[in-house]
């Protein structure tokens, strides 16, 4: 994932920013506690797509 999309990319509920997470390919809104996928270099910014993030994962930013 590019850094300039990355500078660019915000949550598109609250509009905060979001953390890339690498290994999971995903994009993270601590918060709206969402994680949004990344599909072949794509961020799939829809909420109806979005995980919610477990209660470890909100502990551990």
């Amino acid at each position: 994932m590019e850094a300039r999309l990355l500078d660019v990319l915000v949550c598109p509920l609250c509009k905060g920013p979001l953390v890339y997470k690498k290994a999971t390919q995903e994009l993270i809104c601590h918060g709206d506690k969402l994680a949004f996928p990344i599909r072949d270099d794509i961020p799939i910014m829809w909420a109806d797509q979005a995980r919610s993030l477990s209660a470890e994962e909100v502990e551990a930013k």
